[in-house]
């Protein structure tokens, strides 16, 4: 054990190395800044070797007969018995407070996570629960977008009433990807989903007559409010369009709240459970008695529709759609996210969404080197915490078996 220890902790430190000197030596010009970088790697060589000396620690102890929850775990417990008001208050108070002290560029940065942290919670759907491997599903993104687009520019449609049926439509698409893929597992479900979401992609980008090809849409109304207000012939309804950067980050906001909401709604009903069979054993599940057609088909349908109500809000918030905003590596984002917070884990995409998005603009200087970053990021996490930053407890329990029996094997 402690060789094997010793082996990951040189590859480590040489992966370490080829990330920390480039990215940190060379910032702000071609002079290499050798301070600085040998600092921060020095650093991260401590925690590794803290970190073996804690396993080595730990490989010395006896197994105890019965499994005993770790410390970690019991402070897990302890704060999962703490009134969800106690944490979720404060959170939802820093987020409405959060517009009234930034400024605009960071309240824009705000926006961009929110939205992506819908798109993650729908895509936990399909992946998280259900266990499909969605490799397009920006496409439904780019539906909700441009069927909010081509409603409110053609027939004049308002946000509101354009909405209902760019989710529909998402849904539609959602099932026609999904129909395909229904005795598709593994890499071919992964392959067929990426194809279906280049195909709309393209589609988009070359049918001009209706999208405008790579030129894009433009010209779109921005999300309206209606109160009543008093004038002079009496009571009327007054419209008030979203064109702040606070009103949309406090309309986003919601947007996420009710998502977030229904969401865990359909993870704790019979659906959820159903789709969580599926995840599980597929062929189980179906001599179970679980309809398995139309339990994925309806996790394609739901992970679609929230997807195109972020897509609707997006073409809204900028005013402008193009083909080139839905790329594959948008879907690898998205996929990243749930991964990252933890497949099945709300709490989990909600923090890795803002950590995806948000982080790179904080290390923006290191433009050069961001995707190195976070392939870096990831294959770290990957390798440390596979269960994600807050692993569902589900997910976690079944990850932590299959470790201690491999230990106990290798004992």
């Amino acid at each position: 054990m402690l060789g094997q220890e010793i082996k990951k902790l040189v590859v480590y430190t040489i992966f370490l190395t080829i990330i920390i000197l480039p990215m940190l030596g060379f910032t702000g010009g071609a002079e290499f800044q050798a301070k600085r970088a040998f600092v921060v790697l020095g650093v991260g060589v401590a925690l590794l070797v803290l970190n073996l000396i804690v396993k080595v620690i730990r490989g010395h102890r006896p197994l105890p007969e019965h499994d005993q929850p770790s410390i970690t775990e019991r402070i897990a417990d302890r704060l999962h018995q703490i009134p969800k008001i106690f944490t979720i208050g404060p959170l939802l108070l820093a987020a409405v407070i959060f517009p009234l002290v930034a400024n605009n560029y960071m309240i824009d940065v705000g926006i961009t996570c929110l939205i992506y942290v819908c798109l993650g919670l729908g895509l936990n759907i399909v992946v998280g629960l259900c266990g499909l491997l969605d490799l397009g599903y920006i496409a439904f993104y780019a539906v909700g977008a441009y069927s909010y687009s081509l409603l409110n520019l053609t027939y004049g449609f308002s946000f509101w009433a354009a909405l209902p049926i760019g989710v529909v439509l998402g849904m539609i698409c959602g099932c026609i990807i999904g129909y395909p893929t229904l005795k598709m597992r593994g890499d071919y479900l992964a392959i067929v989903t990426l194809g279906f979401g280049e195909i709309i992609r393209l589609v988009l980008n070359n049918w001009d007559d209706l999208t405008a090809g790579p030129n894009g849409l433009f010209g779109m109304k921005r999300p309206p409010l209606y109160y009543p207000a008093f004038e002079e012939g009496g009571l009327e309804m007054v419209t008030y369009y979203l064109t702040s950067l606070p009103g949309l980050f406090y309309f986003i906001l919601v947007i996420v709240i009710l998502t977030t909401i229904g969401v865990n709604r359909l993870d704790k009903s019979r659906i959820g459970r159903a789709w969580i069979a599926i995840r599980e054993d597929e062929v189980a599940a179906e001599l179970s008695g679980v309809p398995t057609t139309w339990i994925k088909l309806l996790a394609y349908a739901m992970g679609a529709g929230f997807a195109s109500i972020a897509g609707a809000f997006f073409a809204a918030k900028l005013s402008y759609v193009n083909p080139n905003f839905f790329l594959f590596m948008e879907s690898c984002i998205v996929l990243c996210i749930v991964v990252l917070g933890g497949i099945g884990s709300i709490p989990g995409i909600i923090i890795a969404g803002f950590i995806l998005i948000a982080v790179p603009e904080v290390f923006r200087e290191l433009e050069g080197f961001r995707m190195l970053a976070f392939g870096a990021i990831m294959t770290t996490m990957m390798i440390i915490r596979p269960e994600g930053l807050i692993p569902a407890s589900r997910r976690k329990r079944e990850l932590h078996h299959r470790r201690d029996e491999a230990e106990r094997g290798s004992k």
